[in-house]
């Protein structure tokens, strides 16, 4: 599975962005797509997943309630809406698909992950 991520920008706090990750390839194969996100000098981090099988939805903590992530599988293409944006969301934002058995509390760790995409750039301005 070959995937791209899309969307990214500048935006002010308070403010929203759709991230699209878009699908090619063998996208029948995949489980659950995940969005990840690495600000400077941190961690990359789980932000949210979809699983193919059920349509299951997992959050972190941080952006529960504020984004929402959802899947278009006639277009490939998985979003993430995000509202309310806070300065701690810039981030370079990564999509990746799982081609193996998805269970819920794994859904959110890159390890599960086996295809990524390149990175789009989220900059929240206070």
């Amino acid at each position: 599975v070959q995937l791209q991520a899309f969307g990214g920008g500048l935006v002010q706090a308070g403010g929203s962005l759709r991230l699209s990750c878009l699908a090619s390839g063998f996208t029948l194969g995949y489980t659950a797509i995940g969005w990840f996100r690495q600000a400077p000098g941190k961690e990359r981090e789980g932000v949210a997943s979809i699983r193919n099988r059920d349509g299951s939805t997992k959050y972190d903590e941080s952006v529960k309630g504020r984004f929402t992530v959802s899947a278009d599988n006639v277009k490939n293409t998985v979003y993430l809406q995000m509202n309310s944006l806070k300065p701690e969301d810039t981030a370079v934002y990564f999509c990746a698909a799982s081609r193996s058995g998805m269970i819920t509390s794994s859904m959110l760790y890159s390890y599960s992950y086996h295809d990524w995409g390149q990175g789009t750039h989220v900059t929240v301005s206070s």
